[in-house]
């Protein structure tokens, strides 16, 4: 096995140019998929942060079923003593606020225009110290001294025609049947991440949601952590901290469709474009393999001929590959490695996504086992391509291949 090893080493040093070509199709190859897959690793960080930071919080606390009948009864889900509940789960490691919403649905009226919307009823100081990917494209953030003040999102603003210091109606239908309405000033227009939220946003101080809804309690309680990837073992906590209250925990990633949609669109990009990589290195190391084969052609008659069998053959060629491959995919590996820390220190300025406002600057995220299993495509990739061409050389005729070239 040595020996041939050393041979192999030998005939790949011999056909420098062609084995310098595949192994310049491999690294690119596999350079390509860490920078492709690094990259929507990036983005998928940083539109999760964008939604937990712009709508979401990383987890929510609600009474169970809230989710599914909200849009039916969402006074039967009310939370009845929110701020006892904020100061509990506020001790749980990891936590770094907790902080209250009341939900609702209504009609936004200018005098000119009625717009139905989704309402949120909010803690402006605790909401503001976290919302640090809503941007306000006009006017100010909701302040606790606000008794009247409404903030909307861009698609509502441009919808009615609204401009800071408008006046506007807020009218709902309660649960005994009744309508209640409160008048309020705009005071800010906002820019989330997403455009559908910022189509029917609405958000006023939480006091005033209560007395439009004529309640005390809450809907949900937001919960923001220091690190989102505490995510995960924060809810096992509260899970076991609440238990069998009647109380369900969300994380922010369910508690978003335009974030499952947008993973959904470039999980499926990103696996049209390792197929394309994939093909590419097959069809280079194919190439080169028939290539190799068909200049040496007479040197494997000759082999042949003085005893050695097809799978010696068969072995000799697939060693090729595999020394080939191997180089590749580790020269890829480092390669893309390098490209990814040079682009990140960089940035790249990207357009916003599918049905988002804001763009942002990409980085590449270096994924240890993105990086192993891109590699390892490339290698095992290399090693299939070969198999057919090292199978062919192996069931040559020994007369044909000797003749071969004269």
């Amino acid at each position: 096995m040595k020996f041939q090893i050393l041979l192999a080493l030998r005939n790949i040093v011999r056909q420098r140019a062609r084995s310098a070509a595949t192994l310049v199709a491999i690294a690119v190859g596999v350079a390509g998929m860490i920078l492709a897959g690094g990259f929507v690793e990036d983005m998928f960080i940083k539109l999760g942060e964008a939604i937990i930071h712009a709508q979401t919080g990383h987890l929510q606390v609600t009474r169970q079923g809230y989710r599914e009948g909200k849009t039916k009864a969402p006074e039967k889900y009310l939370i009845d003593q929110p701020d006892a509940l904020k100061v509990s789960l506020g001790g749980t490691p990891g936590v770094e606020r907790v902080f209250a919403r009341l939900n609702f649905t209504g009609v936004l009226n200018n005098g000119k225009r009625d717009l139905g919307i989704i309402g949120e009823g909010i803690e402006p100081e605790a909401e503001g110290k976290v919302s640090s990917y809503l941007r306000y494209v006009e006017g100010r953030p909701l302040a606790d001294a606000d008794v009247d003040g409404v903030v909307v999102g861009q698609g509502v603003a441009k919808s009615m025609g609204l401009k800071i210091g408008d006046r506007v109606n807020l009218v709902i239908s309660l649960a005994q049947g009744a309508v209640n309405t409160l008048d309020f000033q705009v005071v800010g227009v906002f820019q989330s991440f997403s455009k559908e939220f910022d189509a029917r946003a609405v958000r006023i101080p939480l006091p005033a949601a209560r007395e439009l809804m004529d309640t005390q309690g809450a809907h949900l309680l937001v919960v923001m952590l220091g690190k989102t990837k505490d995510t995960d073992a924060v809810t096992a906590a509260m899970e076991g901290q609440l238990g069998p209250d009647g109380f369900e925990v969300a994380r922010w990633n369910k508690l978003s469709d335009f974030y499952e949609k947008a993973v959904d669109l470039y999980d499926r990009q990103f696996g049209v474009l390792r197929l394309i990589i994939l093909l590419m290195v097959l069809l280079s190391v194919a190439n080169s393999v028939n290539m190799t084969i068909f200049e040496r052609t007479r040197e494997f008659g000759t082999v042949m001929a003085i005893g050695t069998p097809p799978a010696g053959v068969f072995r000799s060629v697939m060693i090729e590959s595999v020394l080939i491959g191997l180089t590749g995919a580790v020269l890829g590996m480092a390669v893309g490695c390098l490209l990814a820390v040079a682009i990140s220190a960089v940035g790249i300025p990207m357009p916003p996504p599918p049905n988002a406002n804001l763009g942002y600057t990409a980085e590449i995220q270096l994924v240890p086992l993105q990086v192993l299993a891109s590699g390892a495509i490339g290698f095992l990739a290399t090693c299939l391509a070969a198999i057919r061409p090292a199978l062919r050389v192996s069931r040559l005729d020994v007369v044909e291949a000797l003749r071969h070239g004269m």
